[in-house]
């Protein structure tokens, strides 16, 4: 239906919003001006669309559908870009065997599907799975040990790319038996003298502390508590009747467990793939997207959260977002 729309015609485009004129695009394009006019014009008229438009100065200035365009336009360009890098680098013999890492936290489904794509990309190279915790996977990423990962936040590093997956709902899960069990939905002043098992603090030092934070501004005191090293044995401890434990939205639950949201606070976590900026397979990248295209599809039937990003890459958060509060889901994953 729009086989006359060329990659051209958006980098032109693109250009010429970006910088705000034809000659000054025109120039980093090496072209000329008369060829950047009538490929815009062709384009518009075809599209039936009005992209900018001409000020008095000779400037243009983007309409709304401009704007629109620009943002749309910059990660076409880019899947070009990372499309031929990836069919170059398996054309040389660069793709060969892969390690993707995974932290307890992180939903296991989602780690198999990232493995999965890999081997529908390309069917004859081999997936070596790793686990560990999130600092760790940082740590042998970048030390090229690990190609990428899947983890829970917050983690940052200069030379990472950490590219957000999803964000869950925390929710509070408990025994059914428990006294609390009656309510249908949890204020937070609940969690006082309740919330008695969480993620050992060491498995995740950064998430602990945004734990405690978010804790503080709701005026919740953390009092003496249970430590779990893993998802499962924080479900035990629970089972088990030690207290009230924070949990991913849709999380696999243990039988005589039950899950309560929490009023009040938007508190998530936040799940995302990590990959050295400059040494990574090429196919990563396009793995990614197509990660993310599948959880798009999801999100109808699971209510799993979009990640929002501004202009500059930077993923906007809910004020209260948790990253790396634990839990254990076949369905959601969680931050860091």
């Amino acid at each position: 239906m729009y086989d006359w729309a060329e990659f051209r015609h958006f980098l032109y485009l693109l250009k010429i919003l970006e910088k705000g004129g034809f000659r000054r695009a025109a120039e980093e394009l090496h072209t000329s001006q008369p060829n950047l006019t009538v490929q815009a014009r062709r384009f518009q008229d075809r599209a039936s669309v009005r992209l900018f438009r001409k000020m008095k100065d000779g400037r243009i200035r983007p309409t709304e559908t401009g704007i629109a365009f620009i943002t749309l336009a910059r990660p076409l360009l880019e899947l070009r870009e990372e499309v031929i890098d990836a069919l170059v680098a398996i054309e040389r013999g660069e793709i060969g065997l892969v390690r993707f890492g995974s932290t307890p936290l992180v939903d296991p489904s989602l780690f198999r599907s990232f493995c999965a794509l890999h081997k529908e990309l390309l069917p004859q190279s081999s997936v070596r799975p790793t686990h560990g915790d999130a600092a760790q996977l940082a740590k042998e990423v970048l030390d090229g040990t690990v190609d990428a990962a899947i983890v829970t936040l917050p983690l940052t590093h200069s030379d990472l790319h950490v590219e957000e997956l999803r964000r869950d709902r925390i929710v509070v899960c408990l025994r059914k038996d428990h006294p609390l069990a009656a309510k249908t939905a949890f204020q937070v002043s609940d969690l006082q003298h309740n919330l008695s098992i969480i993620y050992h603090p060491e498995r995740h030092p950064d998430a602990h502390l945004r734990l405690l934070e978010l804790l503080g501004d709701a005026g919740i005191s953390l009092e003496e508590h249970s430590c779990a090293s893993h998802p499962s044995e924080l479900q035990n401890l629970v089972k088990e009747g030690h207290g009230l434990a924070l949990v991913r939205e849709g999380t696999l639950l243990e039988e005589g467990l039950i899950t309560r949201r929490l009023n009040g606070v938007d508190w998530t976590v936040d799940t995302a793939v990590i990959y050295h900026k400059q040494r990574h397979p090429q196919t990563v990248p396009i793995l990614v997207r197509k990660l993310k295209r599948n959880i798009q599809k999801q999100i109808p039937k699971s209510g799993i959260s979009t990640v929002l990003r501004s202009p500059n890459g930077v993923a906007r958060r809910p004020v209260q977002a948790v990253k790396g509060v634990p839990e254990r889901s076949s369905r959601h994953n969680e931050s860091r």
